[in-house]
């Protein structure tokens, strides 16, 4: 590995806060010291992903990051190694890693370092990490690719998709919500399955014209943006329901406000033009 070029900066550790509480149990992972980085956390990464996170006793949210990655170590089958490095003890490995702040994440894929992680993140969000991490490296050719496991109830909702049972589809994401509240892929299938059922057989041609005649009808307007949002065209669509929003009150506004929202989910969070109008439409309500 060639180390990044500011290998002997200092690491900015201002925004840590006060000391926590001692450990009470050892923490997972391998501890990388520059001894052990060359000689083996490299050398291992050519068979399977090794996951890196920088931590500190005096970070609260990094000690629980690290035992939930060691959590998830234990469930992962040998398929990737979790490592760690407290940077108060390590601070030649962590300058090695340019680690500003803590947590920080690096994985480590055939002696080749990509940061995935700098700041903390749920059990939830830290699975689809290492998901993707896995799915990269067998990608180059290190390791095997996750098998997806889906649940009982997606199955029924993707059956039900293909025979254009959208009422069935849409009760088998919500029953999978009501026991798994916080699957983000149940809850994008129900705001796809939601848009589809509200687009199916409509005149998109008809109801873009309807709406140029109608600006100010909401259910012409509401309509509309899913037909854009349908056709790939999201920034017409957000900016047709964030102008509603400027000149509605009360009940009408929220419901535009929750069907923003809703087609905010179909996005990906990190496109720019969610993230404009997601700052848009906390302008317009307060």
């Amino acid at each position: 590995m060639t180390l990044p070029p500011n290998f002997s900066q200092a690491v900015d550790l201002s925004s840590l806060g006060k000391p926590a509480p001692d450990l009470s149990s050892p923490m997972p992972g391998i501890e990388v010291t520059p001894q052990n980085l060359q000689a083996e956390i490299l050398p291992l990464s050519e068979t399977k992903p090794v996951v890196v996170l920088c931590w500190t006793p005096r970070s609260t949210e990094s000690i629980e990051l690290l035992r939930t990655l060691g959590k998830l170590e234990g469930e992962g089958e040998s398929s990737w190694v979790l490592t760690r490095v407290n940077i108060d003890e390590q601070a030649s490995v962590a300058k090695a890693l340019q680690v500003r702040a803590v947590p920080y994440g690096v994985v480590f894929i055939g002696g080749q370092a990509i940061p995935f992680l700098e700041q903390a993140l749920t059990e939830t969000q830290l699975r689809e990490v290492i998901t993707k991490i896995l799915t990269v490296a067998a990608q180059q050719g290190i390791g095997d690719a996750p098998v997806e496991q889906t649940e009982p109830e997606e199955d029924e909702a993707l059956a039900a998709l293909d025979q254009g049972d959208y009422e069935t589809a849409e009760a088998a994401y919500k029953r999978l919500l009501a026991r798994k509240p916080n699957d983000n892929y149940a809850k994008l299938g129900l705001a796809q399955v939601q848009l589809l059922r509200r687009t199916h057989g409509v005149d998109a041609a008809k109801v873009m014209e309807d709406a140029i005649k109608n600006p100010d009808n909401i259910d012409i307007q509401i309509q509309c943006a899913d037909v854009e949002v349908m056709s790939g065209y999201l920034e017409p669509a957000f900016e047709r329901l964030l102008r509603l929003l400027l000149v509605l009150h009360g009940d009408e506004q929220k419901i535009v406000k929750d069907r923003l929202l809703e087609l905010f989910a179909l996005a990906d969070p990190a496109d720019p033009r969610v993230i404009k109008a997601r700052t848009q439409l906390a302008n317009a309500l307060f």
